[in-house]
């Protein structure tokens, strides 16, 4: 399983419709059949971080991954969402004994994800 934890906090000025509006873009893409579960909400980690929302998504196995980062509403979304954040922090939780894992996860992104939505991230600075 491959689980990925995303920590944000929205821009200044970002209403509540905006946020409810990009929540619900994040949950269309949480939706796809490649994902196993998800959780997305509120965070109530510590306050000085900064954080005021997460999204933790569950995907089976790395072919499921390449689905996932390759469906349609995942690059849409991310052009919706990232430029609406202050910051944004990623971790990921895996229990697959495999050594080079994070070399493939990192191969099935490159693969999928274009130059233009990765430097979304790069503007953002991810932690």
């Amino acid at each position: 399983m491959i689980t990925s934890i995303l920590r944000f906090q929205f821009k200044d000025g970002v209403n509540e419709a905006e946020i409810q509006r990009v929540l619900s873009i994040i949950e269309r893409t949480a939706k796809a059949e490649s994902v196993a579960f998800y959780s997305l909400g509120r965070y109530f980690g510590d306050p000085q971080e900064g954080f005021t929302h997460a999204y933790c998504v569950s995907i089976p196995d790395l072919a499921s991954l390449d689905r996932y980062f390759r469906e349609p509403a995942h690059r849409e979304g991310d052009f919706q969402f990232i430029p609406l954040l202050s910051k944004l922090s990623q971790m990921t939780v895996l229990n697959d004994p495999d050594p080079d894992i994070l070399a493939k996860i990192a191969a099935c992104r490159n693969a999928a994800v274009d130059p233009e939505w990765m430097a979304l991230f790069d503007r953002i600075g991810l932690t």
